[in-house]
C-alpha cells in the first residue's frame, strides 16, 4: 500500500520539491486508483452477461469509434498495451463470439485489419453506455469536469512521452 501524503509532502508537491519517495507515492497512487476502479468500471457490464475481462471492451470501444469501424491489428494491440500474440488471443475470442472480422489488406499482405461486426456494433453499444454510465460514477463525480480535463491531458502527455 503507498503511503499517503502529509501536510508537508503536498507542501513539498506545491513547491516543486519532489523527494524519490514523493514521486514513487505520486506513480502508487495511480496504480492504486486503476486497480480500485477498474473492477467496478467492468463488473457487470455486458449486456450478455459474459465475463469477458481484460482490454476487450477498450478493442471493440476503439473500433466503434472508428470510421468504417475497422483498424489494423497491430495498432489496436499497441493501443491497447498487449503482444501481438496476445491480442491475437483476444482476436480469436472475440471472432469466436462474432464481434469482429479479420480482413486482409488489399494493398499490404502484411497488414490484417479487425472489424466490427453488426453484432459486435450492437454489443459494443449497449456495452458502452453502461461503461459511461460507471465513468459518470466512478470517475465524474469524484473528479468533476476540469478534474477528468485534467486527467486526460495528463495521461495524454504521459502517453505520448513514452512513444
Amino acid at each position: 500500500m503507498t503511503a499517503q501524503p502529509t501536510d508537508a509532502t503536498e507542501s513539498a508537491w506545491s513547491q516543486g520539491d519532489l523527494s524519490d519517495d514523493d514521486l514513487i507515492t505520486a506513480w502508487g497512487l495511480v496504480s492504486e486508483a486503476m486497480h480500485s476502479i477498474t473492477p467496478k468500471l467492468l463488473r457487470e457490464i455486458t449486456p450478455d452477461g459474459k465475463d469477458m475481462a481484460g482490454p476487450w471492451l477498450e478493442v471493440l470501444i476503439r473500433l466503434q469509434r472508428t470510421p468504417d469501424h475497422q483498424l489494423p491489428m497491430s495498432r489496436l494491440a499497441r493501443e491497447v498495451s498487449l503482444s501481438t500474440g496476445g491480442f491475437t488471443k483476444l482476436a480469436d475470442r472475440l471472432e469466436k463470439e462474432g464481434y469482429l472480422e479479420r480482413h486482409n489488406c488489399s494493398s499490404d499482405r502484411r497488414v490484417v485489419y479487425a472489424t466490427l461486426t453488426r453484432r459486435g456494433l450492437e454489443f459494443i453499444n449497449a456495452a458502452r453506455a453502461k461503461h459511461v454510465e460507471r465513468l459518470r460514477e466512478h470517475v465524474l463525480t469524484p473528479l468533476g469536469d476540469d478534474g477528468v480535463r485534467q486527467l486526460a491531458t495528463i495521461a495524454r502527455t504521459l502517453r505520448d512521452s513514452a512513444c
